[in-house]
């Protein structure tokens, strides 16, 4: 009985961070290299999605395995797929955040975002002016990878230690997608719901049952 009411429990919680999960992947179908996560691990899935060309020059898209480094607002380093990159007053590139890409690329003074250009190596130049490297690193264990407060992602030892991505790519001019299917997110919100309903109900009958069987002990008692 009481194994019964632990599984149903548990059950419930299961289902509820299930949940929680897939209304995050909802909300994020729209934003640029978004991944979600999956339901056997609890991890992001962190396989490429589609890559879209947008036509600007501060949108950059990683083709392969890997992420961008960004300064974080204490200092620290961290990690984003996403390369939907803008200028700060300074002319540091930077994410919609204002983490500046690391190693830093900042643009001349008085020079257009519309002049910077980024080579498939990550080599960033204005009319030809080298202006440092937009790299993509990696990690040996992506699983490992913790989600900081602030969106981006950390290193730790379970995930090892940055090294650079070699075999892969930057794509100018072009965002990678979110991962979120919408259908199949749906599709398994519907059902993760059904579940969660069944483990109540399975908590309720139990709950029900051990109430019957204290009542029925209590009047054997008084007997």
């Amino acid at each position: 009985m009481i194994d019964g009411l632990g599984a149903a429990i548990g059950g419930i919680n299961a289902q509820t961070r299930r949940m929680d999960a897939l209304g995050n992947d909802i909300a994020n179908v729209n934003t640029s290299g978004y991944k979600p996560v999956r339901a056997s691990t609890g991890t992001p899935d962190f396989s490429q999605s589609a890559l879209e060309e947008t036509g600007q020059p501060l949108d950059l898209a990683i083709e392969g395995d890997g992420f961008f480094q960004v300064t974080r607002a204490g200092g620290q380093l961290g990690l984003v797929r996403s390369g939907a990159f803008s200028v700060d007053a300074s002319g540091y590139l930077v994410t919609a955040t204002g983490d500046r890409v690391y190693p830093p690329v900042q643009l001349p003074s008085g020079a257009s975002p519309e002049s910077l250009a980024v080579d498939p190596s990550g080599a960033a130049t204005v009319n030809g002016r080298q202006l440092g490297q937009v790299q993509i690193v990696t990690v040996p264990a992506p699983g490992g990878l913790i989600e900081n407060p602030d969106g981006t992602l950390g290193a730790t030892p379970a995930s090892g230690a940055v090294v650079p991505a070699a075999a892969s790519q930057v794509r100018q001019g072009t965002l990678e997608t979110s991962g979120t299917d919408l259908a199949s997110a749906t599709v398994e919100e519907i059902a993760t719901r059904t579940a969660f309903t069944a483990s109540v109900g399975s908590l309720h009958a139990y709950d029900e049952m051990l109430g019957a069987l204290i009542e029925l002990a209590s009047r054997e008692d008084a007997q």
